[in-house]
């Protein structure tokens, strides 16, 4: 028999691609990635690491490589990441029930993939959501926000990372934000309906759960309204036992209605003054940092436990200890070029700091997309308490400094 190999579809450039190609290492498997241009993902080449060009929205495509790999190889495993386009981790379910490996239910992922589908059996099983309506053009989007009732979140259908998602507190920022998501050019392949939905207004918390166990819960403040940019992300979310009970109920009704229960997911809630609404299921792992929070708090590596689980081995989710892990997201407030930014190295020397994490260089074009692109890096610390984790943050993030020149007006 061959060398074990884990397959991974696509890469994730913000640390989760990493991260996995790592502790499988660790696990003794050899990593190789297959990707549409394995250029996006500079890790690859930074580590050394195995990629092959094919063309991952193709099943066909994917089987044959996997088929060419299998002849050399013992494949212990696929995983994927989402990139543009959630389905890739239904394409990942598909591969694993083809070559009968251990993987998530294609069709529970699709299900979760289109946001009204996912709303509708939610909604259905009784799971407290958001009023919502489904548009495909101007005139639903108008008419369903005058059901629902101004403000407004709309959104894309199929998306992640909050890219595309606004809030429309009156008509003019509703048929703004109508026009950019029905006719301009997006990174989604293809946009031909919206999400017209109620804004829950409260805290925003996420479980983080493999399997049908939740293994935490993390709470998240986001920046300026309208858009939902992430400002810092903390585990455990301030929650008393009874609350965390609630969500923990909820999250068991959310992932029986959706037919999940393998592998990681996370689903995302609002505590409002009605209890907590489920705003979104994700039937996959949560982006970086959200696992490395995990791990810092409890000791449960997720990456790793989902591996095992990917090569048929049972899953350790015994917390081996309790600490506060927090992440401050670097966001600046303005467009342009940027000069320079410095002090990430000072900030990392900080006890109690994890990760300091720029995705930036100088001279990067800054531009404000009011999403996860917004971010040019990141601190996370922890410590026994929020209060010190809080102030271990702080105290990197003030080292953290950098300048933008603005860009020169149109006609300068």
């Amino acid at each position: 028999m061959g060398r074990r190999v884990l397959i991974f579809i696509e890469g994730y450039q913000r640390g989760n691609g990493l991260l996995y190609a790592q502790a499988a290492q660790r696990l003794g498997l050899h990593p190789i990635t297959l990707s549409t241009d394995p250029r996006q993902y500079s890790y690859l080449a930074e580590e050394g690491l195995e990629a092959i060009r094919v063309d991952t929205h193709n099943l066909d495509a994917l089987i044959h490589e996997c088929s060419r790999l299998a002849a050399t190889y013992d494949i212990a495993g696929i995983t994927g990441f989402t990139t543009l386009d959630e389905r890739t981790y239904a394409m990942v379910g598909k591969l694993c029930r083809h070559f009968d490996l251990a993987g998530p239910d294609p069709a529970a992922i699709e299900r979760c993939c289109d946001k009204f589908t996912q709303r509708q059996l939610l909604a259905e099983a009784g799971v407290p959501v958001p009023a919502y309506r489904m548009a495909v053009n101007a005139n639903d989007v108008e008419s369903s926000a005058a059901e629902i009732g101004l403000p407004v979140v709309l959104k894309p259908a199929e998306g992640h990372g909050c890219m595309g998602v606004r809030l429309c507190r009156n008509m003019d920022e509703l048929a703004e934000h109508t026009a950019y998501l029905f006719h301009r050019e997006h990174m989604w392949q293809s946009l031909s309906k919206v999400l017209v939905e109620e804004f829950a207004q409260g805290d925003f918390y996420c479980a983080e759960i493999m399997g049908n166990e939740v293994v935490g819960i993390l709470g998240t403040v986001f920046g300026q309204l309208p858009h939902f940019v992430f400002q810092q992300t903390t585990i455990p979310a301030h929650l008393t036992d009874g609350e965390h009970e609630h969500l923990t109920e909820l999250s068991s009704r959310c992932l029986r209605a959706l037919g999940l229960g393998w592998g990681p997911s996370n689903i995302e809630f609002r505590w409002t003054k009605r209890g907590p609404v489920v705003i979104e299921v994700n039937p996959r792992l949560a982006g970086a940092p959200d696992p490395q929070l995990v791990k810092l708090a409890y000791g449960v590596d997720f990456v790793t436990e989902h591996i095992k689980l990917l090569i048929g081995d049972d899953a350790n989710l015994h917390r081996q200890h309790s600490q506060t892990s927090a992440v401050r997201y670097l966001v600046p407030n303005r467009e342009g070029t940027l000069d320079w930014i410095v002090g990430d190295g000072q900030a990392a020397a900080i006890p109690g700091v994890a990760e300091v994490k720029l995705f930036v260089e100088a001279k990067t074009p800054i531009v404000k997309y009011g999403d996860y692109r917004d971010c040019i890096g990141h601190v996370v610390a922890a410590s026994p308490n929020l209060a010190q984790t809080e102030a271990i943050l702080q105290r990197a993030v003030d080292l953290i400094q950098w300048a933008i020149t603005p860009f020169p007006a149109l006609g300068d």
